[in-house]
């Protein structure tokens, strides 16, 4: 019975949550308020609405939930994508949320909160919901705008910074105060980065390539599915979120060329389950509670609404941008989203905060929601204002500065120095980050394996652990052997550079090198001593090391430099794969062309568009409308300056450029829907032989003229004509009375050939 319970409600959230969704569309909300406010409805807080019996086991689907909806968002962010931003917007973005954070504390200790409650304060505020600056953005035609690509930059750059809060706020959270030290929290965030990411990428690209050639359709589906379930739990027993290993295998994913196939897969999943995430957080809020905080949350409202332009604006202004362009961005990204509620979940969960911060969440993220197009819509016009009033002064420190930075960059790009060592540093960087995470995580990899590895026998009691740190050791070899190499060429590098025209080079260049080669090895030294083990057999470790590290430079050096070398190429293909094809929608960011009155804008195809299996050409839309088609996005691919012929289907992306009206009225039209009946005969298409009748109106035509294809839909795949068989015969090929046509169509194209092919002279049930 519990089980005939479950189903029930399940169905009550779903249905609910669908119609309250529908009915938020159908007003201008973000679907996520809908299926808030469908938890609130049939939650606990409103008992003659309660309809849910069994609350753990909505919970219980609400983590799946969670793990589907941040693996989603995951996939919107890759590595590669990240290097299309650039370091500059990367370190915009955690400027303004630092300078966010600083200001969120300032009103939580006005407001007389702990430094925990002003933490999750800040970290609910601090980040922005990608999707409805999307849909925003795409409402108002700002997407393909210079400051509309931007703040969609920031938006999804603020997703890797709740990450790092959620990382943070985990570990305050278990150690019960803010005493946890950041650095070490982070430090160990990158370890587990590195090790899982590296893993992935290594493992995920290879295994969905093995998949796509040699299984069928539903496999992949099914192993990323289990894959991101494993991921989820490796970062919970690593002491994360399970939110950061869904998030992390989305982002490794999205490196493969499979992530379209796989967006395409989990789309449903992520709809479904999501949808019982954000009703689940809509069960634990108490509409009295919104209703008591009322004033909160519209003091926080205006407080972000002031606050995050100005923040997200001074992250723009430090690398260069104008104080308008900065601005704009600014107010481009106020709504807060499905992070905030899950910040806040986590923290009222946990006891660290009150139950009024759930409401607070909600109350400020919808009127966030609302505040959001019509500051998108007026940005230009509010910046603008602001720009004209700023002091002199400031202009002047603004451009004096903006001066400043040219030079550096210009300095920066002249430095050959820079140039040849910043890869290897970040190689270092990485490789450390990797043995990081393979030594201090160590015993909980032992932990998962320990079932697997051979038993404990009295001729060999420690078996188990000799065979894992064993292995533990040859595989972080590679990595430092990397290392040293990297090093040893950067203290060459550094060398020869310092002693340049020196009279004594020669002589002092070999001191330098060694010198920088002793202080390195000795830093290698201590962080490695910092993190190995001292429990149980990992005692041991360091002599195992030392003694395989001997064995290993003796027999192994050369084939463990070359396994490395092939890892690291394999990885630096992968991140470079599909670089220089331009894909997506995306443009390149344009400048502000208000003189032309031109604008670009995209739209989907819904799935009954009246305009599918129509080519652009019977479309017409420059002639109906003035505006041109710039590209069609279809599975990925995107298609620049299609031609006349070009057929649209459901789901594609359509690239217009023109003025606002006319994007406007041609938008309105390709998403049309008429609700006209279609269905597809895929099913039914089958072969038939059909005899021409005495007197048939084919006889001594070619298949040219006839033209079957066209006129019946068929295609003719054989004759038989008096035993002799013509197979997929050529258009100058002639039929005559008395031949067997074996024709390939649907049953109504059959028959309607079998009708329109009889002579005056030929009998009813002429063809077989």
């Amino acid at each position: 019975m519990h089980g005939i319970d479950f189903i029930k409600d399940l169905a009550v959230v779903m249905l609910v949550a669908g119609l309250v969704g529908w009915a938020c569309h159908r007003i201008g909300l973000s679907v996520v308020v809908g299926f808030l406010v469908a938890g609130m409805v049939i939650g606990p807080y409103t008992p003659p609405f309660s309809l849910v019996s069994s609350a753990e086991s909505i919970e219980t689907l609400a983590q799946v939930g969670l793990i589907f909806l941040m693996f989603s968002i995951g996939m919107g962010l890759s590595l590669r994508k990240l290097r299309r931003l650039g370091l500059s917007l990367v370190l915009a973005t955690f400027t303004g949320a630092i300078v966010m954070y600083n200001l969120t504390r300032v009103v939580g200790g006005g407001l007389g909160w702990s430094p925990v409650e002003t933490a999750f304060l800040a970290a609910m505020l601090m980040v922005s919901s990608s999707a409805i600056i999307s849909k925003v953005l795409q409402e108002t035609g700002a997407t393909h705008e210079k400051s509309g690509q931007m703040a969609m930059g920031v938006s999804v750059l603020e997703d890797v910074v709740a990450i790092v809060m959620l990382t943070i706020l985990n570990s305050l959270v278990q150690i019960g105060g803010a005493t946890a030290s950041i650095g070490l929290t982070l430090s160990l965030l990158g370890a587990f980065i590195a090790l899982a990411g590296i893993g992935g990428m290594l493992l995920v690209p290879w295994l969905l390539r093995k998949l796509s050639v040699t299984a069928g359709e539903e496999l992949p589906t099914i192993v990323v599915a289990g894959l991101l379930f494993v991921m989820a739990f490796l970062a919970d027993r690593a002491g994360f979120s399970l939110a950061l290993g869904a998030f992390m295998l989305g982002a490794i994913v999205a490196e493969t060329p499979h992530r379209t196939q796989v967006g395409r897969a989990f789309e449903g999943m992520r709809d479904v389950f999501s949808a019982v995430f954000f009703v689940s957080i809509g069960m634990l809020i108490d509409l009295r509670a919104v209703v008591d905080s009322w004033l909160l949350i519209l003091g926080i409202t205006v407080f972000v609404l002031v606050a995050r332009p100005l923040a997200v604006a001074a992250g723009i202004l430090l690398i260069g941008g104008s104080t308008r362009e900065s601005l704009r961005v600014g107010l481009s990204v106020t709504p807060l989203g499905e992070f905030s509620f899950i910040i806040a979940q986590m923290g009222v969960v946990a006891g660290a905060v009150p139950s009024r911060f759930q409401a607070l969440a909600v109350g400020v993220s919808l009127l966030t929601t609302l505040a959001c197009p019509v500051l998108t819509r007026r940005s230009e016009a509010i910046s603008g204002w602001l720009a004209a009033r700023q002091p002199k002064w400031l202009a002047d420190l603004e451009e004096y500065y903006h001066r400043w930075l040219e030079r550096m960059q210009q300095r920066e790009r002249k430095s050959k120095l820079w140039q040849l060592s910043k890869k290897r540093f970040i190689q270092v960087a990485v490789e450390m980050l990797f043995v990081t995470g393979l030594l201090v995580f160590s015993e909980q990899m032992f932990g998962l394996v320990r079932q697997y590895l051979p038993a404990e026998q009295s001729s060999f009691p420690r078996a188990a652990e000799i065979l894992f740190w064993g292995t533990l050791v040859l595989v972080t070899l590679g990595p430092i052997i990397a290392i040293w190499r990297n090093i040893s060429a950067l203290a060459l590098l550094f060398a020869q550079v310092t002693t340049a025209g020196h009279p004594k080079a020669a002589k002092m260049a070999p001191v330098v090198e060694t010198g920088l080669k002793g202080a390195a090895g000795m830093l290698l030294l201590l962080w490695l001593s910092a993190l190995l083990p001292i429990s149980g057999m990992a005692r041991w470790l360091p002599v195992m090391g030392m003694l395989l590290v001997l064995l290993a430079f003796i027999l192994l050096r050369r084939r463990l430099v070359y396994w490395h070398s092939v890892l690291e190429v394999e990885l630096q293909e992968m991140l470079a794969q599909g670089d220089q094809k331009f894909t997506g929608t995306t443009a390149p960011f344009m400048a502000p062309h208000g003189d032309w009155n031109l604008a670009l804008a995209d739209c989907a195809l819904p799935d009954l568009a009246d305009c599918r299996g129509r080519t652009l050409g019977e479309l017409a839309l420059r002639s109906r409308f003035g505006c041109t088609v710039a590209g069609v996005e279809r599975q990925g691919v995107m298609v620049g300056n299609p031609t006349a012929d070009m057929i649209l289907y459901p789901r594609d992306k359509v690239l217009l450029l023109g003025d606002q009206a006319q994007v406007a009225a041609a938008k309105e039209f390709l998403q049309r829907v008429s609700g006209a009946p279609t269905s597809s005969n895929f099913d039914e298409v089958r072969m038939e032989s059909v005899e021409l009748p005495l007197g048939t109106l084919l006889h001594g035509r070619t298949l040219s003229e006839l033209a079957l294809s066209r006129n019946y839909g068929l295609q003719v795949a054989g004759i038989n004509r008096g035993g002799a068989r013509i197979l997929n015969p050529g258009g100058d090929v002639k039929l005559f009375t008395g031949d067997k046509v074996l024709v390939l169509g649907s049953p109504d194209q059959i028959a309607t050939f079998k009708a329109g092919i009889r002579g005056p002279e030929a009998p009813a049930g002429a063809g077989s």
